[in-house]
């Protein structure tokens, strides 16, 4: 049962809602432990880890290409309603790590992303490509954070604009968990 579970190419897993199922891309990884619902959609080489909640019910989580969930993180959205019509779907773009015990809720997430362990990032927020949110940061609801720079604290203030190294360091982040994830898949066909 382990193996059919972490294995993937196109296959459906976790749990459907409302007639709804996760679909994955290619060469994913998704931990036995891990739970996913509903209307999510992981793009090819991405994983996630244990213990990772990612709820797609009352609105939808859209996850890149080479993106990693990283262990207890919980991925949610919210509703629509009469003020506004559309709620916030979960979106997460190419490349992304997101570090241990992290909480995103309705943003969007662009691509080369690091959120640092236990981040937060509520509902209506906004971050643009190559940025770091260093852990333990809250990005407050409706907080737009510009692109190349590191964001931390509670709430989130621009620190800096990121080194060279640090926006390589983006890349080779989720680079490497594309290649944990396939020792994983490698191992489970053993």
């Amino acid at each position: 049962m382990v193996k059919e579970v972490i294995m993937s190419t196109n296959e459906v897993k976790g749990r459907p809602y409302k007639g709804q199922y996760p679909q994955l891309g290619a060469r994913c990884y998704v931990d036995p432990s891990a739970v996913i619902v509903g209307d999510i959609q992981i793009g090819d080489d991405s994983s996630i880890w244990p213990l990772v909640a990612a709820r797609g019910d009352v609105n939808h989580i859209r996850i890149g290409a080479r993106t990693n969930i990283q262990d207890g993180s919980v991925l949610h959205v919210t509703r629509t309603g009469p003020d506004d019509p559309h709620g916030y779907p979960l979106l997460i773009g190419d490349d992304v790590t997101v570090g241990h015990h992290c909480m995103l809720h309705g943003c969007v997430v662009g691509n080369r992303i690091l959120v640092g362990m236990s981040a937060v990032v509520m509902d209506g927020a906004v971050v643009e490509d190559d940025v770091i949110i260093g852990a333990g940061s809250l990005v407050p609801p409706g907080k737009r954070l510009q692109s190349g720079y590191l964001y931390v604290g509670s709430p989130v203030k621009k620190a800096r604009e990121l080194t060279g190294e640090e926006r390589d360091f983006l890349q080779k982040s989720a680079a490497n968990y594309v290649y944990l994830k396939d020792e994983y898949l490698k191992e489970a066909q053993s």
